[in-house]
């Protein structure tokens, strides 16, 4: 499965770098808004860490032809390649929009899709990567995971290119969940992404083993 690091925050993406096999970014208006930073200096910034991973940026315009004309923009603003990903919310001008990006050669994240049907109208418009919200669902009642399984399961059964991106999260478990539902990338917060790969056994496992290797590893290094 593929990481992406689901926030602009400059200090927990340089930590996460340290470690994480981070694929890329995934950012919003509300995120930036998190950060204090206008969309220039965020991305200037992040691309500073990611260092040619994936950038998934939001377009904030209603028509079509304003988000393509944005995506363009921020393309060639940013210096951005194959790397780049313009974000498409899944409403009748994204539709459109996704069809003009996808014939212009700039690849698209289809976003804000909150059912089966929303996702596989985007592939076929030329999504690169459908995502649906998870806890979003959840907590209007409905099944976040479910439909991340049926828009899987759609991938397979038309033989799409599309790659699902599971979003909003707020526990590892439903992280578990899309992973094991085969969702191909998730894109999660540096809070959730740091708990993923924690568990209490491991600590002490490797505690354990510093204190049975005292006075045994008589090999410098």
């Amino acid at each position: 499965m593929i990481y992406m690091a689901d926030t602009a925050g400059l200090k927990e993406l340089k930590e996460l770098y340290n470690f994480f096999p981070l694929e890329g970014i995934t950012t919003n208006p509300t995120i930036l808004k998190q950060s204090g930073m206008t969309i220039s200096k965020a991305i200037d910034e992040i691309l500073k860490i990611v260092d040619g991973g994936m950038m998934h940026v939001q377009m904030i315009s209603d028509k079509s032809e304003d988000m393509v004309r944005e995506a363009i923009v921020y393309k060639s603003h940013f210096g951005l390649d194959d790397n780049f990903y313009a974000k498409i919310p899944v409403t009748p001008e994204g539709y459109k929009a996704m069809q003009i990006l996808k014939e212009k050669g700039i690849n698209i994240t289809a976003t804000a899709i909150f059912t089966q049907q929303q996702a596989l109208v985007a592939s076929k418009a030329g999504a690169d990567f459908v995502a649906p919200y998870v806890s979003r669902l959840d907590n209007i009642s409905s099944h976040g995971i479910e439909v991340v399984s049926d828009i899987v399961q759609n991938t397979i059964d038309f033989n799409l290119d599309t790659k699902v991106l599971a979003a909003s999260f707020k526990t590892v478990d439903q992280i578990h969940r899309v992973s094991m539902a085969g969702s191909h990338s998730a894109t999660i917060s540096p809070e959730l992404l740091m708990q993923l790969i924690k568990h209490p056994m491991t600590d002490i496992s490797v505690s354990t083993f510093q204190e049975d290797g005292k006075g045994l590893y008589d090999i410098s290094f």
